[in-house]
């Protein structure tokens, strides 16, 4: 005959159990709380991930698809931030976008921030330059703004070559129009070469004395960002005009 008390479960302790069963639910409940929240913050941090990359990524296009930097990042949301907070900007910069941004040293403390825009919307950028550059260097703790037209030089063709190259894209024609850009909302009307004694030359540029309030104080960053930018030294006066 088969003793049936072998087969049987041993008796459990109520009071054991019990406790046990309560702690494995409290910690059970603690990592689903735990989960969900970092599901929330990983959510959350997507959509304003998201959201910071269509608010400014659509401010700047660079070639092949190169990702901006985060000081590009920083004044494409600025653009962004002044077409929707600024009416006398808003409909202006609503098709303008960038190409690139960078910060240089102009000279000591002072810095100037470089702004690259696409050539076939300089001139829209130039009818809002004054309020435009006047609120980004609000927005930059008074850093100067400049803004340059993106242009492309083309190398010399090769001897025999039947190509010719297009005037506007050698390098003094470049150079010169960068210039422009740079002093803007003044215009150069004059220009003289002057050798130093190593065989060094400086390039004096006399720009119209009517732009004088709006450009006197940057003069020393137009200099900087022209030397940075060209290798090439440049000082800038008015000239004198008479009563």
């Amino acid at each position: 005959m088969i003793d049936k008390s072998q087969n049987r479960a041993p008796p459990t302790n109520n009071h054991q159990t019990k406790p046990s069963y309560w702690a494995d639910t409290i910690i059970q409940g603690f990592l689903i709380l735990s989960l969900s929240r970092s599901l929330a913050s990983s959510t959350a941090a997507g959509f304003f991930h998201s959201r910071f990359m269509y608010t400014s990524r659509k401010k700047i296009h660079k070639d092949k698809d190169v990702e901006p930097t985060e000081f590009e990042d920083s004044v494409a949301q600025a653009l962004f931030d002044l077409e929707n907070a600024n009416q006398d900007l808003k409909s202006d910069l609503k098709d303008l976008y960038i190409n690139s941004a960078t910060q240089i040293d102009v000279s000591g403390n002072r810095k100037a921030v470089v702004i690259h825009v696409p050539y076939r919307l300089r001139k829209a950028f130039r009818k809002i330059h004054l309020k435009l550059v006047r609120e980004l260097e609000k927005k930059f703790s008074g850093k100067d703004v400049v803004l340059i037209a993106t242009r492309r030089m083309l190398p010399p063709p090769k001897k025999g070559s039947a190509v010719q190259r297009p005037r506007n894209r050698t390098l003094t024609a470049v150079h010169d129009a960068m210039l422009e850009d740079i002093v803007y909302p003044a215009e150069i009307v004059g220009k003289r070469v002057r050798y130093r004694v190593d065989g060094s030359k400086v390039i004096k540029i006399f720009l119209d004395p009517k732009a004088r309030n709006d450009t006197e104080y940057k003069l020393e960053t137009f200099g900087g960002v022209y030397k940075k930018l060209c290798g090439k030294d440049v000082v800038f006066e008015y000239p004198i005009t008479e009563p």
